[in-house]
């Protein structure tokens, strides 16, 4: 991705008291006079070299990260593991239906991309935003860049956990995919009204039941056309519905997902039976 986009992002988090070795957050100036000196390493495994420019997560890391590729559920994009004929659907989305159209997730949840996801939200490390952008953008460009979108629009925090955490990690990995399409950042739209407890914990009905009413329309105008929602980890669906549904009773014709991860069980991998 090109680096104005990946450094626009660093600088729209926040900057850190100190970034991995080789820079301590001065100028870009000072900043390259130190790299010569004391080149920047890996975040991750602080052997091999990265800078700012790939979030400082090294080839070698980047390397570990497990893409999604095809075959994939045509609706929800979950990935099936052998060599599938045709389209499929799984069984998940034969049973139930979304407000959302097409979801679709660069990276399977785990590893290198789980650990850069985690601390960016709680550690509030900024440097990796830049490699989880770049990471979904990679694979989610070839798919909207040749379509008309209206917006984009980021997963919303309530605003106790955005005053919290300072930031909504959602809209950060939003942005620049909304700048390299050129549409605008849409934070506008969706609010979420209520402050629902960690979900990680929770079975897939008990997800979607609480949120089914955690979020509501922010303002009254209508809109038209296609989104494109945007969060960090798609896990059983249940946010991005609920988004997706106040979108749709606003106007949106279509609403596609978007996520950095997509988190799954190896048995999810298999492709359901045709009946």
């Amino acid at each position: 991705m090109p680096p104005l986009w990946n450094m626009s992002l660093e600088r729209s988090i926040g900057r850190p008291h100190r970034k991995p070795d080789g820079g301590l957050g001065l100028g870009s100036g000072a900043e390259l006079i130190l790299g010569l000196v004391y080149p920047p390493v890996c975040a991750l495994c602080h052997q091999h070299r990265a800078d700012r420019n790939q979030g400082y997560v090294c080839d070698a890391c980047q390397g570990r990260v497990r893409r999604i590729t095809e075959p994939c559920c045509r609706c929800c994009g979950i990935p099936f593991s052998g060599t599938i004929i045709g389209s499929q659907t799984c069984a998940t989305c034969r049973k139930d239906s979304w407000a959302w159209d097409e979801a679709r997730a660069a990276a399977i949840a785990e590893g290198v991309t789980l650990e850069c996801i985690h601390r960016l939200k709680y550690q509030r490390e900024p440097w990796f935003g830049t490699f989880l952008s770049g990471l979904m953008m990679e694979a989610a460009l070839p798919r909207l860049i040749d379509h008309s979108w209206q917006g984009v629009v980021p997963v919303p925090l309530h605003r106790v956990k955005q005053r919290e955490r300072e930031f909504n990690q959602a809209e950060r990995l939003a942005a620049p995919l909304a700048h390299a399409l050129g549409v605008p950042l849409r934070t506008d739209l969706v609010r979420r009204r209520e402050a629902t407890s960690s979900q990680t914990s929770l079975s897939r009905k008990d997800r979607i039941g609480n949120m089914r009413t955690a979020f509501e329309p922010a303002r009254t105008p209508q809109i038209h056309g296609s989104w494109i929602l945007v969060d960090d980890v798609l896990t059983t669906g249940a946010t991005t519905d609920g988004v997706a549904a106040v979108l749709k009773n606003l106007g949106a014709e279509r609403v596609v997902v978007w996520a950095v991860a997509r988190a799954i069980l190896e048995i999810d991998l298999q492709p359901a039976r045709q009946s």
